[in-house]
């Protein structure tokens, strides 16, 4: 009788190409060492696994099939790569860690796109997209994440370590530098999230994305100032007191009192789109001739912040509450939503 083989171990890594390796060893010496370079690309099914589509025909008896389903958990690296840990059950393999080189570049309010490059043997290059489904939220550390997710209502999530920042748009935008493949030379990539600024909560301001499906960074924050012209917040980014970057959160604006509404805050962003944040408020007349209003959320809870305003400040349906809050003397009058006066 020969000597028994044991079953070969697999592993997988990929390239500097993104391309496929696959290798085959094992303990016995009668068993050589197989390893090959596959020409393919990665694709993306309805449950966001990674499958690798072989292209280049392969040597007889090699026993590699045409795609390779790669499950497993999804992370970004340090450098922003997207990066697979692949399972181990059920399967003869070492512990995998494939890590995708590309660039991020669209970050749809429910999807992620990054740009590969690929190389094949004739040294023909080209570049592809990989998309993933899923949700943007912040972490308990006010950083931005993306939630993928995957079967069974479970989900990985991709961190962007780095901290945010605020543009003239009011936009978020996320910055990281990366060194290019080839060159080495260090670009810096920018990420823009296209959203709005919304208010439900004390001590929180929430950047939203699709409220639909839940792509909402949802930021803690300090107390929130309110004046005539601006919200003003402070936010900590970070997982300790020694990174914590702290960013403060300036929207600039014009405050309205609306009708079967309540008291708003316009806000203007991009290509002059006008998005409002809306409040209900106890309002009341000052000695100074003044409107000073109880901020509350859409509840009827407090959110602990005030604000004063000027008759002047008030266009639209303001007047009418003016005089409505004259005719009521010392008594503080609500406006907000179902509340007409």
């Amino acid at each position: 009788m020969g000597k028994r083989q044991d079953n070969p171990k697999i592993t997988y890594e990929v390239d500097p190409y993104n391309r496929l390796i696959i290798n085959k060893s094992g303990k016995e010496s009668e068993l050589a060492r197989f390893r090959q370079v596959l020409d393919g690309r990665f694709k993306v099914d309805e449950n966001n696994t990674l499958t690798y589509l072989i292209k280049a025909p392969t040597p007889q008896g090699t026993e590699i099939p045409h795609q390779v389903k790669l499950e497993g958990k999804l992370a970004l690296d340090k450098d922003h790569n997207l990066c697979l840990e692949l399972n181990k059950w059920g399967r003869k393999t070492l512990g995998d860690k494939l890590t995708l080189q590309g660039e991020i570049i669209d970050t749809s309010k429910n999807s992620i796109a990054f740009s590969l490059a690929t190389r094949t043997k004739e040294n023909t290059e080209s570049i592809y997209i990989l998309q993933l489904k899923g949700a943007w939220q912040a972490d308990e550390n006010n950083r931005l994440t993306f939630r993928v997710r995957k079967e069974r209502g479970s989900e990985d999530i991709l961190s962007f370590r780095g901290a945010w920042e605020i543009n003239n748009q009011h936009q978020i935008i996320y910055q990281y530098e990366k060194a290019q493949l080839i060159t080495k030379k260090k670009q810096i990539h920018t990420l823009i999230f296209q959203g709005y600024w919304d208010i439900k909560d004390k001590a929180r301001i929430s950047y939203v994305l699709d409220a639909r499906s839940g792509s909402v960074f949802d930021f803690k924050a300090g107390a929130g100032i309110f004046k005539d012209k601006y919200i003003k917040y402070e936010i900590g980014i970070g997982s300790s007191r020694q990174e914590e970057a702290k960013r403060v959160l300036t929207l600039f604006g014009k405050w309205k009192i609306k009708k079967d509404i309540g008291l708003v805050f316009e806000i203007e962003y991009g290509n002059k789109e006008i998005h409002a944040i809306t409040f209900g408020a106890e309002a009341k007349l000052t000695a100074k001739g003044k409107i000073s209003f109880e901020l509350k959320n859409e509840k009827n809870t407090g959110l602990s912040a005030q604000l004063e305003l000027s008759r002047e400040m008030l266009g639209g349906d303001g007047l009418a509450f003016l005089r409505f809050l004259k005719s009521k003397d010392e008594a503080a009058v609500y406006v907000g939503a179902g509340f007409s006066w």
